[in-house]
Order: structure tokens, then C-alpha cells, then sequence
């Protein structure tokens, strides 16, 4: 088990790393006359995002759930390419990725990098990382709870960031 809360600790200062990029990323897009959409939903994503991280530690703690090899360890690896895959798109994006939608006028939709095949590669690494982390551990009721959860609360935000990027015109951006 304490392999298995580095690992969660691990995901949770990477998480940390994400809201530091955003907050500068913020400034960046408010100093260029950004607009922010959705704030309604962005707690609810906070809460939901922090609720994965303690459910899978206090699943497995009262629940003894047991390290299952061949599981666990290809959990392990799709934590691991959700997290390539999510600093892709922060790379990709560069200040204007965020947590939140905030929308730069003028600025072109990117379309390099993971956006050239996905319309919102971030939220496919959330998805993957909102099953596999639990399941690395077995924690299989946090990772349908959060599945459940996410899905709906994906529904929402995805039409409000089509909403806002519907602003936008296309553009090629680099890879």
C-alpha cells in the first residue's frame, strides 16, 4: 500500500504542477482581454478531481483491497500515458491551456499537436486516469463512482468549451 500512496501523492503533486501552470496561464489570457466561461461547473470539477485522489487511498485502506499484478500493472501504464498525453496538450496549448475556459479573442482554435485528432485530448487523459488510477489498487467502486461522475460532469463542460471556442477561427498551431 505505501507504493500505492506515493503513486496517488505522486498524481496529486502532479495535479498541484497543473493549477500552478493554470493560474499563470490565467493572468496571461485576463492580461489579453480573455473571457472566462463555465465558472458554474469549475468547483464542482475541483471537488470531484480531489475526491479521486482520497477515494482511492481510503478504498483500498478500508476495504483491504488486494495488488492484482497483471491489473495493477497496466493501470499503471495508462497512468502513466494519460499523464504524456495531458502534458501534450499543456505543451501544445502553451498559455492558453488552463483548468478553467477562458477564451483569448483574435487568438486562433489550435489544432497541432493531440487537438489535430481529438477536439479535447485533455479530458480522454482525465478519463483514463479517473479508471486506471483507482484500478491500479483494485479500488474498482472510486473508479465507477468517478467514471459516473466525470461523464456527467464532462457532458457540461464540454459544451460550454464548444461553446466559447466556437469564437474562434481555425489555425494550424505547432506540435
Amino acid at each position: 500500500m505505501t507504493w500505492y500512496t506515493l503513486l496517488v501523492l505522486a498524481v496529486a503533486a502532479e495535479r498541484l504542477a497543473e493549477l500552478a501552470v493554470a493560474r499563470r496561464n490565467t493572468a496571461w489570457s485576463l492580461a489579453r482581454g480573455g473571457t472566462e466561461s463555465g465558472r458554474g461547473h469549475y468547483p464542482a470539477m475541483v471537488a470531484l478531481h480531489t475526491a479521486l485522489l482520497a477515494g482511492c487511498l481510503a478504498e483500498v485502506r478500508l476495504t483491504d483491497r488486494p495488488f492484482l499484478p497483471l491489473l495493477g500493472w497496466t493501470m499503471v501504464a495508462v497512468v502513466v500515458a494519460a499523464q504524456a498525453l495531458r502534458w501534450w496538450c499543456i505543451r501544445t496549448l502553451g498559455p492558453r491551456w488552463n483548468t478553467r475556459v477562458i477564451v483569448v479573442p483574435g487568438l486562433p482554435r489550435v489544432t497541432g499537436g493531440p487537438y489535430r485528432w481529438l477536439s479535447h485530448p485533455n479530458y480522454v487523459a482525465v478519463a483514463a486516469e479517473g479508471l486506471a488510477l483507482p484500478l491500479v489498487h483494485g479500488a474498482w467502486a472510486t473508479a465507477l463512482v468517478f467514471t459516473a461522475l466525470n461523464a456527467a460532469l464532462m457532458a457540461v463542460r464540454i459544451r460550454c468549451e464548444d461553446r466559447a471556442l466556437a469564437r474562434l477561427p481555425a489555425m494550424d498551431a505547432p506540435a
